[in-house]
């Protein structure tokens, strides 16, 4: 294992421990009032979190060119388990949205795996079709199609930050690839229309909006989350009122152990320490970028910087939306927040990044 592979390594690693603990800190007071265990919520991420290292060692035990022969299948079948969440009596609604899929013991989201999934496609797609990527009909719209396909069944359920997340990934890996800035460019276009459309025939959206321009104009309504996580930071000061001793996460910060454990983060640690966690990300995604710059086999290479970008985009949503810089997205905060499903799919996606330097760097 190179330097930059043991830097990816021992960055997730104190990441992962990170969340365990700010998962019981922030969770174990609600957990109680609604399970009556104040460990509900650390005891199923440690399941998760066993789940995602059993994922992880399968990855490791595949070579590079098995993963890259798996891709368009692999594809297919997520694509048919978003198409699957959508149907009544298969997907399980919760909260208004259809995105879960329910079995004895677990449940799981198949659009968390499917980013990963259409990370590993594409980077199989360009990389075979490496001399065509410049031509819009035979070599950008194939992979184009695949990403607007999986980004409109996310949207559908609806998710809109995932549909987002994926058509951001899927551009950056087509551009990494040596799409056409023109090419590029003209989607990104025809994308602000869609996106303005997808929120205000949406009044909950436009809520969201509202709020991310003027909390306090609707301080009891939609704009209350926003303002309880700038009151969570805000009491944080440098140190932090210390561990385990959060206010906010007392019923008035909602979704505290998932979208909002940055908030939580900030006002137990303070901002010294919130700076070190930033600081493990930041480590994070760019030894990844590194490794893919460095990776000789182009498949991987792409594959690696997929994960990157993937890992980097969701950092920077989770934090901008907890410090108010973007609108209310459920996006939650790679290895640190609860979320099974979010879990396994970055355990995984680590080791597949740590696989590919191994066998192509």
């Amino acid at each position: 294992m190179n330097k930059d592979a043991k830097m990816v390594l021992l960055a997730v690693s104190l990441l992962v421990m990170i969340g365990v603990v700010m998962i019981y800190s922030s969770s174990a007071v609600y957990a109680y009032g609604k399970f009556g265990d104040s460990l509900y919520f650390v005891k199923r991420h440690l399941m998760h979190l066993t789940l995602g290292l059993i994922a992880a060692i399968c990855c490791m035990a595949v070579p590079v060119r098995k993963i890259a022969g798996s891709a368009r299948w692999t594809m297919v079948f997520f694509i048919l388990l978003l198409v699957a969440v959508l149907v009544p009596g298969i997907g399980r609604q919760v909260g208004g949205a259809r995105r879960w899929m329910c079995f004895p013991g677990f449940s799981f989201q198949p659009s968390e795996i499917a980013k990963l999934a259409l990370i590993i496609y594409l980077a199989d797609l360009t990389s075979r079709r490496r001399h065509l990527i410049e031509n819009f009909k035979y070599g950008f719209v194939p992979p184009l199609s695949i990403i607007g396909l999986t980004a409109f069944l996310i949207f559908l359920e609806p998710d809109m930050g995932t549909s987002v997340s994926v058509i951001f990934i899927g551009l950056a890996i087509l551009f990494a690839s040596g799409a056409r800035l023109r090419h590029l460019s003209s989607i990104g276009i025809a994308m602000v229309p869609a996106l303005y459309l997808a929120v205000v025939f949406a009044p909950y959206r436009v809520r969201r909006i509202m709020a991310f321009l003027d909390p306090w104009g609707d301080a009891r309504g939609a704009g209350f989350q926003l303002i309880q996580s700038f009151i969570a930071l805000g009491s944080g000061g440098l140190w932090g009122v210390g561990l385990g001793r959060s206010r906010q996460k007392l019923f008035y910060l909602p979704e505290s152990h998932t979208d909002f454990i940055f908030s939580i983060i900030g006002e137990e640690l303070g901002f010294l320490r919130t700076a070190f966690v930033f600081l493990l990300f930041a480590v994070l995604i760019w030894f990844s970028f590194r490794l893919s710059f460095r990776i000789r086999d182009r498949f991987a290479s792409r594959a690696v910087f997929g994960i990157g970008v993937m890992i980097a985009f969701e950092v920077i949503v989770n934090i901008g939306v907890s410090t108010g810089m973007l609108p209310t997205k459920g996006l939650p905060l790679p290895f640190i927040s609860y979320g099974g499903s979010s879990l396994v799919c970055h355990l995984a996606a680590t080791v597949i990044l740590l696989n590919m330097s191994r066998e192509a760097g």
